[in-house]
């Protein structure tokens, strides 16, 4: 496709707007979904292919893409308005989304958990209140193939779409201070994990040997949005089998 073919094709409404005087908040929609997220992702990997000269950094979150610039940078190629600037070069981004949008398949990653007892305290309260046996949470959770929509709150923290709203549950009246890491957790309609020990109020069903955030690794987050993860249960002993090849590794 040309490209004069791509400016003249259809192209999805998008809204711009500032972030204080060195960001650029690129909206894609209003609603959480998958269709809004592969535009998300699309964006993300094409501004990782083609920066421009002042980006520092992009943040992608459900429905947009935060933009951050030096305006110095900027301003000294003799641009007077560091943000019309910006704007622009996003704005002539967006054809060619699409294209991005296509080539970026979904990496999909297995993380092993170990569910209920001491690794997972709040399983029975979620089967509980959704009258269910922790068997049948299980197998709810692990049947799902969920979408990591946004990374934050704790480094490496993926929040996580997808899961079968017969095993919804509320957020704890009285958040936890510690958490251990690798914990999984439901709130409200979501799923997610904690890659580091932290306080947090989901409602823990188990446990993953694996780590999710290491400040060592080039990429310290193990998980990245636009990432697909599948859940697969394991017994106490696969999990400190796979706790000792941790550490060692």
């Amino acid at each position: 496709m040309s490209v004069l073919e791509k400016e003249q094709s259809e192209i999805p409404a998008v809204q711009l707007y500032p972030l204080g005087d060195a960001a650029v908040v690129v909206q894609f929609g209003v609603e959480v979904s998958e269709q809004t997220h592969k535009k998300v992702k699309a964006f993300c990997a094409y501004l990782q292919q083609h920066p421009f000269p002042g980006l520092l950094e992009f943040v992608p979150a459900y429905t947009t893409v935060t933009v951050y610039y030096n305006p110095w940078v900027i301003s000294e190629k003799g641009h007077l308005n560091p943000y019309t600037k910006v704007t622009g070069f996003l704005q002539r981004m967006l054809p060619f989304v699409a294209d991005a949008e296509e080539n970026a398949g979904p990496r999909i990653v297995e993380i092993p958990v170990l569910y209920g007892g001491e690794y997972g305290p709040d399983l029975e309260f979620v089967a509980r209140i959704n009258e269910l046996s922790p068997e049948e949470v299980v197998t709810l959770h692990t049947q799902q193939e969920y979408l990591v929509y946004m990374v934050g709150f704790a480094p490496g923290f993926p929040y996580l779409g997808g899961m079968n709203k017969r095993i919804a549950a509320p957020r704890r009246d009285s958040p936890r201070q510690h958490i251990a890491a690798g914990s999984v957790g439901i709130a409200g309609e979501q799923t997610g994990i904690y890659p580091i020990q932290t306080p947090g109020g989901w409602q823990l069903i188990g446990r993953t040997p694996v780590s999710l955030f290491n400040p060592r690794n080039i990429s310290p987050s193990l998980l990245q949005a636009g990432d697909s993860v599948r859940f697969v249960a394991i017994t106490e002993e696969e999990y400190k089998e796979r706790k000792e090849q941790q550490h060692e590794s």
